[in-house]
């Protein structure tokens, strides 16, 4: 099965049953994956703040924002992220030596969740080995992006997948959805749903303690300058007060506790340290600040 399954509805009887970095100069703002003005001026955005914000409207801004920006987007970062490869972080890490889903050989016919996929260059290198990828993102511009692979693309929301119960073997994210999402646990116990008992679940995230120093890649983003515990979530808005970004914040030990309660067992925390030769900087990830600061966290968990 190949193609884009469009996913909207909110009632999951009613759902489809289918099998960043930042501006540099913002030194207020905490970790943001992306750094187009272009694409701010197309969504009237006019300031930024740090207020409550609930799963639906945070869920439409960064629909908006991914939507509109994913052609800069890859522009920017396309060749580092590649059409068909599988790169955890800004740090380079990649799954070919990490093999963080296991060795690369016992891929072939697993059934393979991608969340938060954006074009799906992860879900093609797990495909090219024989692994039987679906690959959802809440952008179906970003899932347009690049050609059309063999296997299924759904637009969907990460808070409420369409997808029936225990239908994977795995899943993954490599820096998507989880740090968009203004409800992080139902993710979280979503994905345990749609997984098969002792599934594995990996994603990679911006560290937790980079909230609390200003988003620049020089020396002014190594001094703390926001509380770590500052849980509101980072927003953009219009001249309407629209929300058209969102990011949010949860701490070390929330991260943890949203796993165990939804079953998953962590069994291991990954802190990539920056690689000697790696001078490409990616907004706030840069080798000065990586040299000091950890900026990825993956989680490496199994549920059960």
């Amino acid at each position: 099965m190949s193609g884009l399954l469009h996913v909207e509805a909110t009632d999951r009887s009613q759902r489809k049953r289918t099998p960043d970095p930042c501006r540099c100069g913002n030194a207020g703002a905490p970790p943001r994956y992306i750094a187009t003005v272009g694409t701010e001026s197309e969504l009237g955005t006019v300031g930024v703040g740090r207020h409550a914000l609930g799963p639906d409207e945070s869920a439409q801004a960064n629909r908006l924002w991914w939507d509109a920006d994913a052609e800069a987007y890859h522009a920017e970062h396309g060749s580092f992220l590649g059409a068909d490869d599988f790169v955890w972080c800004p740090e380079g890490l990649r799954e070919d030596d990490a093999r963080l889903l296991g060795d690369p050989a016992g891929l072939a016919g697993r059934r393979v969740l991608e969340v938060g996929a954006g074009s799906a260059m992860c879900s093609r290198w797990l495909a090219a080995r024989g692994a039987r990828p679906v690959a959802f993102d809440i952008s179906h511009r970003m899932l347009a992006h690049g050609p059309q692979p063999a296997f299924p693309l759904v637009q969907a929301d990460a808070q409420r997948l369409p997808f029936t119960d225990a239908a994977f073997d795995l899943a993954f994210s490599a820096y998507g959805a989880v740090p968009f999402v203004a409800d992080s646990a139902a993710v979280m116990r979503e994905v345990a749903r749609v997984l098969r008992p002792g599934g594995r679940w990996v994603f990679s995230a911006s560290h937790p303690v980079r909230w609390a120093f200003p988003d620049s890649p020089g020396p002014e983003g190594l001094t703390a300058t926001m509380s770590y515990f500052d849980r509101r979530p980072y927003v953009e808005f219009d001249q309407a007060g629209r929300a058209t970004y969102a990011e949010h914040h949860r701490t070390l030990g929330d991260r943890i506790r949203e796993l165990t309660q939804a079953g998953f067992r962590l069994l291991e925390l990954i802190e990539p340290e920056w690689p000697d030769g790696h001078e490409q900087s990616w907004g706030g990830w840069s080798p000065l600040r990586g040299k000091l600061l950890p900026g990825t966290a993956i989680y490496v968990c199994q549920l059960g």
